[in-house]
């Protein structure tokens, strides 16, 4: 169901994913009418404007997750202050997602890449779930035809056997990445780690998410947490107890060595289609910290953050990836898990302790 109070988007985005093969079962022009549609339409996912008239996306959000518990809400914005802090509180109230929007109508009809984006999260929304998302044209290329009971997911390749192994030794770092479903993850993470512990090393973060959006989900985090929280700065100083967050649209990585580590960002190309992307981070992080990191990577789609990843374990670092059932997607874990760099795979409950462990008894 797609509800925006522009006819425009309406019409666009209803015909880019039935193009795409999915069906739009429901449009709707505001929050009220998007709320008496889900009993008639039963649609599995619900893309949910913020500004609308009469009820808007924040007050329909709450309403339609308690009709319907489960329901994948993506909430759309445009990329303002406030829309940002608007759209990660809707992370925090259940929402799944967000999709950042283009500004106007014009902008939504002539940027290429919120098309892209947009059917790209749907689709692996949709594969997320276990059951395939419905088509509108069995004929056209996309997502698999559900027909009467939901179909169960493929069985999913057991993770390899782990390639290297941890060395032993305090975390001098904690390096994590996220991507769909990351915002709310990440700070249930560091909350499980909890402030005195986090004070002992630098922690960096790669949460995929556009400009704007990653300076509000720093203060989000700090506030949280109680530990100053920012983005990276070119040229920062790396400081224990500081939480950098990697810019929107940069990515964030390494230099320097020894105790003189420090931020560096850079303009360079998408990798993974990313940008920031978590492979850039810990690859850099595998040479100037080696055996010394300690690393987590939490629900998303792609594999952001496997190459990466071989380059830490053969470093000597330690890599934790979040468990299929608690994420959100599980592209990103899964994707280490099955090339054997992960030393450990756990609910996303148990993250937060288990690192926590290891910052204080340097055990990896």
């Amino acid at each position: 169901m797609v509800a925006d109070d522009s006819a425009v988007v309406r019409g666009l985005v209803t015909r880019w994913l039935e193009e795409a093969g999915c069906e739009v079962v429901a449009t709707a022009a505001n929050g009220r009418l998007a709320i008496e549609a889900l009993d008639r339409a039963h649609p599995d996912i619900v893309l949910l404007d913020i500004e609308m008239p009469e009820i808007d996306g924040t007050q329909a959000l709450p309403r339609l997750l308690a009709k319907r518990p489960g329901l994948q809400v993506v909430m759309m914005s445009t990329l303002t202050q406030r829309n940002a802090e608007i759209s990660l509180r809707c992370l925090a109230l259940g929402a799944i997602d967000y999709l950042p929007k283009p500004e106007g109508n014009r902008g939504v009809t002539t940027t290429a890449a919120f098309r892209e984006d947009l059917i790209q999260k749907i689709r692996m929304l949709g594969q997320a779930r276990g059951a395939p998302l419905r088509r509108a044209a069995p004929e056209r290329p996309g997502l698999p035809e559900r027909a009467g009971a939901p179909a169960q997911p493929a069985p999913r390749p057991a993770p390899a056997p782990l390639r290297v192994r941890s060395a032993r030794g305090a975390p001098r770092v904690l390096l994590i990445g996220a991507s769909t479903g990351g915002p709310r993850a990440v700070g249930e993470v560091l909350e499980g780690i909890g402030a005195p512990t986090l004070r002992r090393l630098p922690v960096l973060i790669v949460q995929h998410m556009p400009p704007v959006f990653t300076g509000v989900f720093a203060d989000h985090l700090g506030t949280r947490i109680g530990l100053p929280a920012a983005e990276g700065k070119h040229g920062e100083a790396l400081r224990p107890g500081t939480i950098y967050v990697a810019p929107g649209g940069r990515h964030m990585g390494l230099g320097g060595s020894g105790h003189d580590v420090t931020i560096r960002l850079d303009d360079g190309p998408p990798v993974n289609f990313c940008r920031p992307a978590v492979d850039v981070l810990f690859r850099d992080a595998a040479q100037v910290f080696g055996a010394a990191t300690l690393s987590v990577v939490l629900t998303g789609m792609g594999s952001d953050g496997t190459h990466g990843a071989k380059a830490l374990v053969e470093a000597g670092g330690a890599m934790l990836v979040q468990d299929e059932a608690s994420s959100t997607v599980w592209g990103m874990p899964g994707s280490i898990a099955k090339a054997g760099y992960a030393h450990e795979i756990l609910a996303l409950p148990a993250i937060g302790p288990a690192l926590r462990a290891q910052i204080s008894g340097g055990a990896a």
